[in-house]
């Protein structure tokens, strides 16, 4: 399992685009974990799945909410990455209205919360394998804080423990 001081996995996001720009289409683009974090400070939180009760209501509304304290604690960007299609997080990110604040990153076979171990088995509820709920700060690629949430629970991956982090 990834620990404070690793470096993220070399693996590749997806982000769905709803407008097209320099080196973007409309539609799902790739987002490589290496160069997106490089000379950056990011505010990375997973979610076991878009549009679940808990991640809807609280996780991404919180984050939402605390974006300027963010940025004036120095993280460049806010990601949200959940084990699902770069189509769906995109509809979860109007949903939610994000906008600009949240980036809403697929995880669509899993291959980052593999490559992290913050896996979590749902196949039994008929949901396949998902992400650990957890949050991070990173810098340069390097985790710099790692809080895992217990099964169930809802008390460190939120965006006042991670914030306080940020700040510290």
């Amino acid at each position: 399992m990834i620990k404070v001081g690793d470096t993220l996995p070399a693996t590749t996001l997806m982000e769905y685009s709803e407008v097209e720009g320099e080196g973007c289409s409309i539609g799902p683009n790739p987002v490589p974990v290496d160069k997106a974090t490089a000379g950056k400070t990011i505010a990375l939180f997973a979610l076991p799945g878009a549009f679940t009760p808990t991640c809807s209501a609280k996780h991404v509304p919180g984050y939402l909410a605390k974006a300027a304290e963010f940025k004036a604690a120095g993280v460049d960007e806010i990601w949200c990455v959940s084990v699902n299609d770069a189509f769906v997080m995109g509809a979860w990110a109007r949903d939610q209205k994000t906008g600009d604040k949240v980036r809403m990153l697929a995880d669509g076979d899993a291959a980052f919360a593999k490559a992290t171990g913050l896996t979590l088995d749902l196949t039994g509820k008929g949901l396949g394998l998902r992400s650990n709920r957890y949050s991070m700060l990173v810098r340069d690629g390097k985790v710099v804080t790692l809080n895992i949430e217990a099964p169930g629970q809802f008390a460190v991956s939120d965006a006042d423990t991670l914030l306080a982090q940020a700040k510290g």
